[in-house]
């Protein structure tokens, strides 16, 4: 683990120094509360043991800013106190601190106190990590891996973030053509391999500042960030030849191959609209596409 050990003392941080590494642990030393509050905040040890009184920020003050910071890493926390006094030790507990020790320090009482971090930031460690990827899963569709409709949102409320984005962005609607009749012909595993197929076309032929979401079904919604209309239908029309020349056989379409049309919707300086508008804007270029022919990219009138 990295230790930090925050002490005014000279020869109870030598002390101390000396017994974490001689527990095998790195250690990073502190000579104030001041100075342990930067080096926590650039280092982000495992653990912390801390001298209850000392300049600047004290133990407790520590403690509390430890927790306040703490997102999805847990930092675990020992005070020591000159006299191990019920009141410290309860003052220490309330702001945060995980146990302590008493000086003079006994080097085994640390030792032991160091283990028992171990195992508890191991587990926290753990936990975060579960609670990251439960939280990728909530946000990703399990057919195609593309993220969904919950992630579209966050993303679009996060792009306007209560106001209006200073960049122009374009939402472009995405719907696979005749693709009941595919199913209906080849069968839904047939049509389940298709649509993965096709998500990796349209990720592969965005850049990574863009979105690709599966919104439904067949269809599928591109986030085009800085992006105005004419650019968006240059990129769109890229896309959608890219998706025909996979040449997914399809027996009940035109063109005898799975294809995909596509309505366009702008967020620019002459039509700053809000997300649902530009949803339904999207949603009825891309049915416009849809009623001209299919397999083709169609703009929302503004």
């Amino acid at each position: 683990m990295k230790i930090l050990i925050a002490d005014d003392d000279q020869i109870s941080r030598m002390i101390t120094k000396a017994a974490v590494e001689q527990s095998g642990h790195e250690c990073i030393v502190a000579v104030d509360g001041d100075s342990a509050w930067q080096l926590y905040k650039e280092h982000s040890p495992e653990a912390v043991v801390t001298d209850l009184m000392m300049p600047g920020l004290n133990g407790l003050d520590l403690c509390r800013a430890i927790r306040a910071a703490e997102e999805d890493r847990y930092t675990y926390v020992i005070l020591v106190t000159s006299h191990g006094s019920r009141k410290d030790v309860l003052a220490g507990m309330e702001a945060g601190a995980d146990d302590y020790v008493t000086k003079p320090l006994d080097p085994f009482s640390l030792h032991i106190r160091l283990l028992a971090a171990q195992r508890i930031t191991s587990l926290h460690a753990d936990l975060a990590r579960y609670r990251s990827a439960l939280t990728e899963q909530a946000r990703t569709d399990p057919l195609t891996k593309l993220h969904n409709r919950l992630k579209l949102a966050e993303d679009l409320g996060t792009l306007h973030g209560g106001g209006t984005p200073d960049l122009d962005y374009c939402l472009a609607m995405v719907d696979v053509d005749n693709f009941k009749s595919y199913n209906d012909i080849y069968g839904h595993q047939a049509g389940d391999a298709a649509l993965i197929s096709i998500a990796s076309t349209l990720a592969g032929e965005v850049r990574k500042s863009d979105g690709v979401y599966r919104f439904g079904g067949e269809e599928f919604l591109l986030l085009l960030r800085d992006q105005r209309a004419a650019d968006a239908r240059t990129v769109m029309e890229r896309v959608r030849t890219a998706v025909q020349e996979l040449r997914i056989e399809h027996s009940g379409d035109p063109d005898g191959v799975l294809t995909i049309s596509a309505g366009i919707s702008a967020f620019t300086d002459g039509h700053r609209a809000g997300t649902e508008q530009l949803l339904r804007e999207a949603d009825l270029a891309l049915y416009a596409a849809k009623a001209s022919g299919r397999n083709r990219v169609s703009l929302a009138k503004s």
